[in-house]
């Protein structure tokens, strides 16, 4: 079993990278106007450069790049829409920083393609790679992968989740897909893995997973969690906007979830984990 401070390394487009004993900070920049948190503030190039660069400077190693808005119940656009909105970003941001890591959070191949041809090093999918098309296009291109798992669509993932046992149903879908991926000639060492907080998952689900993430490592493959800004943080609250308002009950869970062997966090608000990484990190030299 990996520890959080064990050093994980994670194949990404042109590098191997390893990823910092502290822990990987993913950056979020949604380019869409209808985003749960935060639609609408960054969907033209010079505000979404000018997050980027304080995703970076607050401590973010990655910035990952949505262009569809996948909350519960949200309407899917089309992927040429989809398109317009991130490879354009994509490609400003690379040439402003070249040396940032770039991730397209995106379930569509073409979409996926485009990004990769304007810059990115890692393709987020939270089909966790269903389609045979995004599997060809990720052996074709060897860039980083998150395998996210998610129970059905946002269109429907909230309405009613159900599991018999949650932890081992999601370590079993984890294992079919990195066999599945490997079958098409995609190597584990290019995956991460991302147990989908709140994505076809009750309040429930959600705590039993970060409880035993340690159990849903599959092949080494480092784990992301995404918790930020969740619903379920103001359910457990009972103050349904305070994720939204405070960066708290994200930067607690994570750090929760730190300890239990998450090696990566995707987050909104980058400055309070990235300072609270550092200091569980301090205990532990």
């Amino acid at each position: 079993m990996n520890s959080p401070s064990s050093a994980l390394t994670w194949q990404l487009r042109h590098q191997l990278w390893e990823i910092p004993a502290t822990g990987g900070i993913m950056g979020i920049l949604n380019v869409t106007p209808d985003s749960f948190s935060d639609g609408g503030t960054y969907n033209t190039i010079p505000a979404a450069l000018e997050h980027a660069r304080r995703l970076l400077h607050e401590g973010a190693h990655i910035i990952d790049i949505g262009g569809e808005s996948t909350r519960p119940g949200a309407a899917p656009v089309s992927p040429e829409l989809e398109e317009c909105r991130t490879a354009p970003v994509i490609a400003a941001i690379r040439r402003a920083f070249p040396h940032a890591l770039i991730s397209i959070d995106t379930r569509h191949p073409s979409v996926a393609a485009a990004a990769l041809a304007a810059g990115a090093d890692i393709v987020n999918d939270i089909t966790g790679l269903a389609s045979a098309e995004m599997r060809a296009l990720c052996a074709a291109h060897p860039c980083g992968i998150i395998l996210m798992h998610m129970q059905g669509t946002p269109q429907t993932m909230q309405l009613a989740p159900t599991y018999t046992n949650v932890v081992a149903e999601v370590r079993a879908f984890f294992e079919k897909r990195v066999a599945l991926a490997r079958a098409d000639g995609i190597s584990p060492a290019r995956i991460c893995l991302d147990p989908g907080i709140g994505f076809g998952k009750t309040t429930a689900h959600n705590l039993a997973l970060i409880r035993n993430l340690a159990s849903l490592r599959v092949a080494n493959c480092p784990i992301l969690m995404a918790l930020s800004r969740k619903r379920f943080l103001g359910e457990i609250l009972a103050s349904p906007s305070l994720p939204k308002t405070s960066p708290l009950p994200t930067v607690v869970m994570s750090i929760l979830s730190a300890q239990n062997g998450a090696n990566l966090h995707r987050v909104h608000d980058v400055a309070p984990l990235h300072h609270a990484l550092s200091l569980l990190h301090s205990l532990k030299k």
